[in-house]
C-alpha cells in the first residue's frame, strides 16, 4: 500500500534555500543556439546567488554574455512520500577563479577529460519558485534561511 501523499504547496523564497542548501548537485539551463540546454552542476548557495565552477564552453560562455539561466535542483522519498523542487531563475556572471568568492573553496570541481573545471559562474537569484509535497522533515541548523516545511 502507497502513503498518502499531501497536495502540491508552494514554497516561499527562504525555504527554497533552506531545501538547496541540502543538496549538491543541481542543473544548469541555458540557451545554445537558441536552443535550451541542461547541464548537470555541484554548486553551492551564498546569499541570493548559486556558485558552480566549469570548464571553458557552454556555460561559461553563457557567463560570459551575462545570458539568461536557469537552475534547478530537487529531492524526494524514494517511496514517493514527499519531494521538492526549487527552480531559480536569472542572469549568469563570470566570477573567473572564484578568489574573492568565499563559497567558491566549498566547490570540488569535476574532473574532465581536458583539466579541472576551475573557472566560477555565479546564477543571480532574481526569480525563486519552488514546490514540495508529502512531509518534508524540518531543517535544524540552516540558521537564518530555516524554515518548518511541516504540512
Amino acid at each position: 500500500m502507497s502513503p498518502e501523499v499531501s497536495p502540491m504547496r508552494d514554497l516561499t523564497r527562504d525555504q527554497c534555500f533552506a531545501l538547496l542548501g541540502t543538496v549538491a548537485i543541481g542543473r544548469v539551463g541555458v540557451s545554445i543556439d537558441a536552443l535550451p540546454v541542461i547541464l548537470p552542476v555541484n554548486f553551492v548557495v551564498l546569499e541570493d546567488w548559486i556558485l558552480f565552477r566549469t570548464v571553458p564552453g557552454t556555460k561559461l560562455d553563457a557567463a560570459m554574455r551575462r545570458s539568461v539561466a536557469a537552475f534547478e535542483a530537487d529531492d524526494h522519498a524514494p517511496d514517493g512520500s514527499w519531494g521538492w523542487s526549487v527552480l531559480i531563475r536569472g542572469f549568469a556572471h563570470d566570477l573567473r577563479d572564484g578568489r574573492g568568492v568565499p563559497a567558491a573553496g566549498a566547490l570540488h570541481p569535476w574532473p574532465f577529460p581536458h583539466g579541472e573545471a576551475n573557472h566560477v559562474v555565479g546564477i543571480e537569484a532574481t526569480m525563486v519558485t519552488g514546490r514540495r509535497f508529502g512531509t518534508v522533515i524540518d531543517l535544524p541548523g540552516l540558521g537564518s534561511r530555516s524554515a518548518s516545511l511541516k504540512a
